[in-house]
């Protein structure tokens, strides 16, 4: 799929891994739609980029909030065909522990946009790019999730973490068999330790501590790491159903 014309839909846009996958796709010539509930981030992201991006305040879990914001994006950019879910939040509780029994609600929440906010951008904008007319490559379409390496090496207290970026992982094959006959690709990046807002309250000395942990190179990743990769995958049209680590060769310990 070539990104030069095209329109993207980028969720979480408004900043982290979403904001460095918007620039880089409006780099390469694309236009996109940051969906994201950060609206003062976002707003100004858009004024940044130009008339090539535009900013909708969306929140991921609800269906009215994706469907209009997608209506919106098909009456300015006339097309959506590639998706890069990035929307996301993350807690640290134990099952049980010393505050007592892990909060369900919590563990709702984090599943709820992390997991079921991916599936419906997903299967709302898969719709959408279904009706796009298919390139030479006989594609209509690209998505492109985020998981985490928590899918596989979930530390102490990142139970509904580790459940909901698993959850991830778990559908990206049943969904790209789903859409195969649509011509839609669909694939999912698991980041390692990157420097997102996540990290950007610790201190220099912390930062650090946890690059570390990572074999090589022995630091934080890049935003525009994970950029590069989602371009490639978009451009690729081989890649399809798989999930790909993007991590340093880290594989988490316990804590």
């Amino acid at each position: 799929m070539e990104i030069a014309n095209g329109a993207a839909v980028v969720t979480g846009g408004a900043s982290g891994l979403g904001e460095a996958t918007v620039r880089q796709i409006v780099a390469e010539g694309g236009k996109v739609a940051i969906f994201d509930v950060a609206r003062k981030n976002g707003t100004a992201l858009a004024e940044e980029l130009g008339s090539q991006v535009a900013f909708y305040h969306v929140d991921v879990t609800n269906e009215a909030s994706v469907q209009t914001a997608l209506e919106s994006t098909m009456d300015q950019f006339e097309q959506v065909n590639i998706l890069v879910n990035c929307a996301g939040i993350g807690v640290a509780e134990k099952t049980v522990g010393k505050r007592g029994v892990h909060d369900l609600t919590t563990f709702k929440n984090v599943v709820n946009v992390n997991l079921i906010g991916t599936f419906n951008v997903l299967r709302l904008t898969a719709h959408k790019m279904a009706e796009n007319i298919p390139n030479e490559n006989n594609e209509r379409g690209v998505i492109l999730n985020t998981a985490s390496v928590a899918a596989f090496e979930g530390q102490i207290g990142q139970a509904a973490y580790s459940a909901s970026k698993g959850g991830i992982v778990g559908m990206t094959l049943p969904i790209a068999r789903d859409l195969s006959s649509l011509g839609i690709r669909v694939m999912t990046i698991a980041p390692g330790l990157f420097a997102t807002p996540l990290f950007a309250s610790l201190p220099e000395e912390a930062r650090e501590a946890l690059g570390e942990m990572t074999p090589f190179p022995s630091r934080l990743g890049y935003p525009k790491e994970y950029a590069q990769l989602a371009q490639s995958i978009i451009e690729n049209p081989m890649l399809n159903g798989e999930t790909i680590r993007l991590d340093g060769a880290i594989r988490m310990q316990p804590k």
